[in-house]
C-alpha cells in the first residue's frame, strides 16, 4: 500500500504530539513533588452556630460536666446549687422572671457570669435589671482595651469590644476586680449569698477562634474557678442564626439565579406587544341620573305629581328631625313661623311648600319642590 503525502503529515503530527506529551510529563515529574496539606473545612452543625463549642469540648475533656444551649430554658433545665451559668448574650434580653430566678439560684451557691451590653446605641435611662440589682452602672462610652500578661506567654490585650462599668457604693464588697474607678472596670466578682456573680466587659476571649491562645485559656480557667468541677457548667450562647431568606440569597444563588432568569424569559415571552392604539369601547348612553329623570317625568306625566311632592317633603322633614328636632315636632303655623325665621323666608312660602299642590298646577309644583330641596340642602 502506497502512503500519500497527507498520511505522512498526519503521522508526523502524531509523533510530535506524543513527544510533547512525554516531555511535559517528564518536566512535571522532575519539577513537582507530592505533598500532603491540611485544609480547614467550613464549620457545620453546632460548631457553626455555637461560639462556645470549643469551650464545651475543652471542659468535657477536662472531666467537667458542660452543657451548651441557646437559651436559659428554666422550664426544662433545673440548676443545681453548685452549678455555673455563663450568659454569653446581651443581659438586656433576660426577662424579669429569669433575672429574679437567677439571683435566687446564685444566693443558694451558684456562680453566674454575665457580660455588659455590647457597643452600640445604649439608652442610659433604660434599666438593666440584672446589673442594676448588683449596683453595676454601665458606662455609655466607647470600648477601651486592658492588658493581659501571663507568664511564659506573649502579651495580650482584652475587652476591646466591650463596655467598662462602675461599681456603686450600694454594691457588695468585691472579691476580685480588674480596673479602677477613674477608667472603669472590665471585671469584678461580687458575692451574693453563698454564690458569686462575675461581671465581665465581654466574652470574646472565649470564642471558638480565641480559646486556642494560652492567655485566653488561663483567663477562662480563672473565671470558672469558684464552682469548677463541683457542678455542671451551663453555656448559654443565644445563637444568632441568619434568616431563611438571607441564607437563600447568599448561599444558594446557584438555585434561584437560573430560576429567576427562566422567569424573566417567560415573562418577556408572554409580555404584551404594544401596537397601534385601538378605539375605546362604546359606553352605555344612559346613566343612572338619566333613568331617575325619565322615571320622574313618567310619573308626573300620568298625574302622580303629588307623590313626587310628598317624597320631596318627607326627605326635607327627615333631615329636619335630625338637624332641628324642636322645629320638626311643631305643626301648623308655629312650625311655619319657626322655619320662616330659620330660612329668612315668608311664612306663607313655608306653608305652601309643605302643602300638596293642586293637580296639573305645573308652576306651583316646581316652586314647592324647588323650595323644599333648597331648605333641605340648607340644613
Amino acid at each position: 500500500m502506497k502512503l500519500t503525502s497527507r498520511h505522512g503529515l498526519i503521522a508526523l503530527g502524531l509523533i510530535a504530539a506524543a513527544a510533547l506529551l512525554a516531555g511535559g510529563f517528564a518536566w512535571w515529574k522532575a519539577t513537582y513533588e507530592r505533598t500532603e496539606e491540611w485544609v480547614d473545612l467550613p464549620r457545620t452543625g453546632e460548631a457553626q452556630r455555637n461560639p462556645l463549642y470549643v469551650l464545651k469540648l475543652a471542659l468535657r475533656a477536662d472531666g467537667v460536666k458542660a452543657q451548651a444551649r441557646p437559651r436559659l430554658q428554666r422550664d426544662r433545665v433545673t440548676l443545681a446549687a453548685r452549678d455555673t451559668v455563663l450568659l454569653y448574650n446581651d443581659p438586656r434580653t433576660l426577662t424579669k422572671a429569669d433575672t429574679k430566678a437567677l439571683l435566687a439560684w446564685v444566693e443558694g451557691g451558684g456562680h453566674l457570669l454575665v457580660r455588659t451590653p455590647p457597643p452600640g446605641p445604649l439608652d442610659v435611662e433604660a434599666p438593666i435589671a440584672l446589673l442594676d440589682d448588683m449596683g453595676i452602672a454601665v458606662r455609655n462610652e466607647g470600648p477601651e482595651c486592658a492588658g493581659l500578661d501571663v507568664r511564659g506567654e506573649d502579651g495580650h490585650i482584652e475587652f476591646c469590644r466591650g463596655r467598662r462599668f462602675d461599681v456603686g457604693e450600694d454594691a457588695p464588697p468585691t472579691q476580685l476586680r480588674w480596673g479602677d474607678e477613674e477608667r472603669g472596670y472590665v471585671f469584678v466578682r461580687l458575692p451574693h449569698g453563698q454564690g458569686a456573680i462575675d461581671v465581665v466587659g465581654d466574652f470574646v476571649f472565649l470564642d471558638n477562634d480565641s480559646l486556642k491562645d494560652g492567655p485566653h485559656i488561663a483567663l477562662a480557667r480563672q473565671l470558672l474557678a469558684p464552682n469548677y468541677g463541683a457542678g455542671t457548667i451551663h453555656l448559654i450562647y443565644a445563637a444568632q442564626m441568619p434568616s431563611f431568606w438571607m441564607a437563600l440569597l447568599l448561599d444558594n444563588w446557584m438555585v434561584w439565579a437560573p430560576l429567576l432568569l427562566a422567569l424573566l424569559a417567560w415573562l418577556w415571552r408572554r409580555m404584551q406587544r404594544f401596537g397601534p392604539m385601538l378605539p375605546a369601547a362604546a359606553v352605555e348612553r344612559r346613566s343612572l341620573l338619566e333613568h331617575i329623570t325619565a322615571s320622574g317625568e313618567h310619573v308626573y306625566r300620568y298625574g302622580y305629581a303629588h307623590l313626587l311632592h310628598d317624597a320631596a317633603r318627607q326627605a326635607f322633614l327627615a333631615r329636619l328631625r335630625r338637624r332641628d328636632p324642636q322645629a320638626a315636632a311643631l305643626e301648623g303655623e308655629a312650625q311655619a313661623a319657626m322655619l320662616a325665621e330659620r330660612f329668612s323666608l315668608p311664612p306663607s312660602d313655608i306653608r305652601d311648600a309643605l302643602a300638596t299642590p293642586i293637580a296639573r298646577d305645573h308652576t306651583a309644583f316646581r316652586h314647592r319642590v324647588a323650595l323644599l330641596m333648597r331648605m333641605r340642602n340648607s340644613l
